[in-house]
């Protein structure tokens, strides 16, 4: 797995899990339940990843969609 997507916020983390959704790419959040835990100061952001495999896609997927990475 590779770290497509590191973030605070959870809007955009939810908006793109959708579009790799819609384009067939599965996604799994990692630090979800740690930065719930440390009160969602920031401190501790969400990271969204992607099998190895589906990483140069879903990165292009992203750049197409006007999003950055990491």
């Amino acid at each position: 797995m590779k770290e497509l997507l590191r973030t605070n916020n959870p809007v955009r983390l939810s908006w793109v899990q959708a579009l790799l959704n819609d384009s067939g790419i599965d996604s799994l959040v990692l630090d979800h339940h740690t930065s719930l835990v440390e009160g969602n100061i920031g401190a501790i952001p969400r990271r969204l990843m992607v099998a190895d495999d589906d990483f140069t896609r879903a990165r292009a997927l992203l750049a197409t969609a006007g999003e950055t990475g990491p």
